[in-house]
């Protein structure tokens, strides 16, 4: 049985829990702006919007955060690289444009415009999947599927968290053993924040050792508009952004699985994935229009369910709210960017191995034999994510685990109909 949480949650405890949720999305929602050129306080303004609209259309039932998806980044990069070099200069990378001070929001644009439209594909492919049967759409994700998929996704992200802390060893530690002696030995509210607890632990430590740069803290602002720029269209970035959709949908898909595991509930049937798909391609859409990226489903919050069993979605809209309100505050902003990424690190290590672990457990709790069919399913899903397999075809790139999801699924199918031994 899952461990229930008895804590009782007032609009204080369910602010810092929001909290919480809101420090452990920062460092990856920031990280893709900086990457690729968009505003950071537009990408966190339209993550908390993004946010509480998947919510509004999931029916206020399943507690998840949208941040800025990482699929999207070449692409993205791609498209604004093109335009800028349709000017005068030529240039390597677009880190090179953004070093020589250029404003590269007119070129931007034009990627901002393919993330609209690859947020239409991904609404256009939650009605599709309305119409088909959300009943016949779960058919295709049975536990040696869906399990295997949350087993990939917290060891998929497991090398980010190691390159993280291995900036820093021994403050990466120190933030993961303040949040370890949290979640195992506290009582009462303190339990349910152990990430809080083992980043402020990481933080002081870090602090006081000299390894925080609060360089530029006085000029920071304290309250400021987004830089919001409207989107523009052009085939060229289409045909390289939109592709990714598919697999941005697969992943997806694979992500409210994760969280259905995590919860205890089903929530791929209540409200339907039919409905997070267009909560995903809605905040996609509203991402591009203001001129933000992609958004989906984040496993660093998954991570944070798991360790502190509290699933009340409430939750997760307070943390769409500090986002919307960080991005109009500067100053604030900038003292949670300058949390060390060692920190972070430490952090991570529990929150995606947790992610693991629930995979496996769901293997376990649905007795899931290892053996025939369900072993080659398991092998090629666990090879042709963690080793890197890349299909090509054209523009649109399909790896990772929308890969082995895919796979999966045709192996599943393929067994079914053709009666595959199950020895």
């Amino acid at each position: 049985m899952k461990e229930k949480n008895t804590v009782q949650l007032n609009t204080t405890k369910k602010l810092i829990l929001g909290l919480q949720h809101t420090f452990t999305m920062f460092g990856a929602t920031v990280l893709v702006p900086y990457l690729t050129g968009v505003p950071v306080n537009v990408a966190l303004f339209a993550a908390g919007v993004a946010t509480l609209l998947f919510h509004l259309i999931t029916k206020g039932k399943v507690p998840i955060f949208l941040g800025s998806s990482f699929a999207y980044i070449a692409p993205m990069i791609a498209v604004t690289l093109y335009y800028i070099n349709e000017g005068p200069t030529q240039y390597a990378s677009l880190q090179d444009a953004i070093n020589t001070g250029m404003d590269i929001t007119p070129m931007l644009a034009y990627a901002t415009g393919g993330i609209v439209i690859a947020g239409v594909v991904k609404l256009l492919f939650g009605v599709v999947v309305k119409l088909v049967g959300v009943e016949k759409i779960i058919k295709l994700f049975p536990p040696v599927v869906s399990g295997t998929t949350i087993l990939i996704i917290g060891i998929i992200l497991s090398p980010v968290a190691i390159d993280m802390a291995s900036s820093n060893w021994p403050i990466a530690l120190c933030a993961l053993a303040a949040a370890l002696i949290a979640r195992l030995y506290f009582r009462g509210f303190l339990k349910i924040i152990p990430v809080i607890i083992g980043i402020l632990t990481g933080y002081f430590i870090a602090l006081v050792t000299g390894n925080v740069d609060l360089t530029g803290f006085a000029e920071a602002g304290w309250l400021a508009l987004p830089n919001f720029y409207l989107p523009k269209f052009s085939l060229h970035a289409i045909s390289l952004i939109v592709p990714v959709a598919l697999a941005a949908a697969v992943e997806s898909i694979a992500d409210v699985y994760a969280v259905s595991a995590v919860a205890g509930k089903k929530f791929y049937k209540d409200p339907g994935i039919d409905k997070t798909l267009m909560g995903d391609g809605i905040g996609t859409i509203l991402g591009g229009f203001v001129g933000a990226p992609a958004y989906t489903t984040y496993s660093e919050n998954t991570g944070v369910l798991a360790i502190t069993k509290v699933y009340n979605p409430v939750v997760m809209r307070i943390a769409a709210v500090i986002a919307i309100i960080l991005s109009f505050v500067p100053k604030v902003g900038f003292i949670i960017s300058s949390i060390p990424t060692a920190v972070m690190g430490g952090i991570e290590i529990l929150l995606f191995g947790m992610i693991a672990a629930v995979g496996l457990k769901t293997l376990v709790d649905n007795q899931i034999k290892v053996d025939g069919k369900n072993l080659v399913i398991i092998a090629v899903m666990l090879v042709l994510s963690l080793g890197g397999a890349k299909l090509q075809l054209g523009t649109f790139t399909l790896e990772g685990i929308g890969l082995a999801v895919i796979v999966g699924l045709i192996l599943n199918l393929l067994f079914m109909y053709t009666k595959a031994s199950e020895e």
